[in-house]
């Protein structure tokens, strides 16, 4: 590698020299021995000059130290652990040639002329002759900078692990707990000592046991179970309801060699629904029975010799119930979002003629609308098939209405009416009343809401824009 002797008579004790020629051999083939070796290896004389240094320690002390001047250690810098500075003729290597003793369990840090730095271990050995005479030393750099990254790694894992609210269990292929958190002896009541090694169905309830067997034959497939909801027990036995996470724990070849659980609390979670869906079923009930009641009092008011009010009182309880229906809609939900396509079929049933499904067709790609503006889209749709039955598409046995709706790509959307058949119109009607206002106003709840109502001569056009709120 270099044009340099190297000091190392004490590797020659496999075979005594028989001569000049034979010792020069020697020593080549184990300086290509060691320019070869992956390891970091050099060479001092008993002063303590490095005589002999391969590449992979140049490349770990960053620069090619001087031959026969540098002493001890070929870094550029060096440092203990904890970063304070470490002398050179401290070094472990010093430490072997001054003391004749092989060195070994320290760790180090070389900085390399760029500033990075490295954390090693050294093995410096004393090398002596026959006659027992110091004649040198060789030293093996250990570069530990993986070996650090991974105990790095691991210790932040374990320290997110520690303090994560959520319990997180390890444990092997036949269910035995091999690493217990904080979180789950808050949740458990086991203390880790209590646990660890124990058998995961001690938190199992007798009924449920088969689903250990169940998520540890998905495990062993490599297989990870999401958000699995069930019931474990406490240590003081008590039931939890849970939802649990188990993944795969995989060996350094891909192994899987045992299972990482984490369980989350979701027993208030669960009431709180528990108490939404009583109040929501209530709500519910409570607006049928109101809607109900509006019908009964509708019908019993609608006067017999006055068609004119009689016709004003059907129209007011037709808003009403499409009202009501899209308030229902969104209750149901839970984000408070009506689906367009159940929001006009649920408006626009009432108007059907069951002995023309085709008269009416609805259809768009799955859209969610605000509370607010589903109860506008719905008065806006009832007054358009209102008008739709008495003057328009709907008058008519060869009528068509078409409700269709699309997304384009920047998220602004579209709704249109569209009525074929129909008889002719003249042209804009000369008033406008309350049914022109609810359809103008159905989308202004909306970013950019905009209403386009015109009176076509084959029927009654409709186009509702706004843009799509982000989800």
């Amino acid at each position: 590698m270099r044009d340099t002797a190297i000091t190392n008579q004490g590797l020659q004790n496999h075979a005594a020299p028989t001569g000049t020629e034979s010792l020069l051999s020697r020593e080549r083939h184990f300086r290509k021995v060691l320019d070869e070796l992956p390891a970091a290896i050099y060479t001092t004389d008993p002063l303590g000059r490095i005589t002999y240094y391969n590449e992979a320690a140049a490349l770990l002390w960053g620069h090619a130290p001087a031959i026969g001047t540098s002493e001890w250690c070929g870094s550029w810098k060096l440092f203990w652990p904890d970063g304070t500075p470490l002398p050179h003729g401290d070094c472990p290597m010093a430490v072997a040639i001054r003391e004749r003793r092989m060195v070994r369990g320290i760790e180090a840090i070389a900085e390399r002329p760029d500033g990075t730095r490295v954390p090693f271990m050294p093995y410096p050995t004393p090398i002596f002759d026959e006659a027992g005479a110091l004649i040198g030393a060789v030293n093996m750099l250990v570069d530990l900078s993986d070996r650090k990254k991974t105990e790095e790694f691991h210790a932040r894992l374990s320290a997110i692990v520690e303090s994560s609210d959520d319990a997180i269990i390890g444990k092997d292929l036949t269910g035995r707990i091999l690493s217990w958190n904080r979180a789950a002896e808050r949740l458990f009541g086991y203390a880790a000592a209590e646990a660890v090694g124990q058998s995961i169905t001690i938190l199992i309830p007798p009924d449920r046991l088969d689903e250990e067997a169940l998520i540890l034959s998905r495990i062993r497939s490599n297989e990870r179970v999401e958000h699995y909801e069930t019931i474990r027990r406490r240590k003081d036995g008590s039931l939890l309801e849970l939802s649990i996470t188990v993944s795969p724990i995989r060996d350094s070849g891909g192994r899987v060699v045992g299972a990482s659980k984490i369980a989350r609390d979701i027993t208030e979670q669960k009431r709180t629904q528990e108490q939404r869906d009583l109040l929501l079923g209530e709500m519910k009930h409570r607006t049928r029975n109101f809607a109900a009641v509006i019908d009964a009092i509708a019908r019993q008011s609608r006067p017999s010799d006055a068609p004119q009010a009689a016709a004003i009182l059907d129209l007011f309880v037709g808003r009403l119930r499409a009202l009501l229906s899209a308030g229902e809609i969104a209750v149901d939900s839970a984000s408070r979002y009506a689906s367009l396509q159940l929001l006009f079929e649920t408006t626009l049933r009432p108007f059907r003629n069951p002995h023309q499904q085709a008269q009416i067709s609805i259809g768009g790609p799955p859209i969610e609308v605000s509370e607010q503006t589903a109860g506008g889209l719905a008065l806006a749709v009832h007054e358009l098939a209102t008008n739709a039955l008495k003057y328009g598409a709907l008058k008519t046995k060869q009528g068509h209405v078409s409700l269709a709706w699309s997304v384009d790509g920047a998220g602004r959307a579209a709704i249109e009416w569209r009525e074929r058949g129909g008889e002719p119109i003249a042209g804009d009607p000369t008033r406008r009343g309350f049914g022109s206002r609810v359809i103008k106003s159905a989308v202004s709840g909306e970013p950019d809401g905009k209403t386009t109502l015109r009176f076509e001569r084959d029927g009654v056009c409709c186009r509702f824009e706004f843009q799509m709120r982000a989800s």
